[in-house]
C-alpha cells in the first residue's frame, strides 16, 4: 500500500486520467474530490462490496435456475 501525505488543496494523480484532491479536513473526516472519466465507476468501498455481493448472488441464482430447468427436462 502506498501511503501519501497531502494537505488541503493538494492532489494525487493516478495514471493519466484520475486526480484525487483533498478538499477539506474536519476532525477525523476528509472530503475528497475525484476527477475521472465518466466510463470509470467510482463508489465508496462499502457500496462497491454490496454491488459485488448482489452480482454474485444474482449469478448464483441463475446457475441454480438453469440446473433446475435442466433437471426437470424442460427444453429451452
Amino acid at each position: 500500500m502506498l501511503v501519501l501525505t497531502r494537505k488541503t488543496g493538494e492532489a494525487i494523480q493516478i495514471g493519466g486520467e484520475i486526480e484525487i484532491t483533498v478538499l477539506s479536513v474536519h476532525g477525523d473526516q476528509i472530503k475528497l474530490g475525484i476527477n475521472a472519466p465518466k466510463h470509470i465507476e467510482i463508489h465508496r468501498k462499502e457500496i462497491y462490496v454490496s454491488i459485488q455481493e448482489s452480482n454474485n448472488e444474482a449469478a448464483s441464482i441463475s446457475e441454480k435456475l438453469i440446473s433446475n430447468l435442466k433437471a426437470s427436462k424442460i427444453d429451452l
